[in-house]
């Protein structure tokens, strides 16, 4: 099964880390990051995806997980 996940938030050492573990967690980076600004902060987001061999998908998984 493959999972996909859209991190976003502000542009901060935070959200360098959260990316940071889910790629220490085996998730690869799947595009290019995104940027927008809300009128006070810039705003950013990565699509990280992981392939999970020997399960099956299901809507009640929890990404957080892996």
């Amino acid at each position: 099964m493959q999972l996909y996940r859209l991190i976003s938030g502000p542009d901060d050492a935070t959200f360098c880390m959260r990316i940071t573990e889910l790629l220490n967690k085996g998730w690869v980076l799947h595009g290019s990051p995104s940027l927008t600004f809300n009128g006070t902060s810039t705003i950013v987001a990565q699509a990280v995806i992981k392939q999970v061999e020997g399960e099956a998908f299901s809507a009640d998984i929890a990404l957080s997980a892996y």
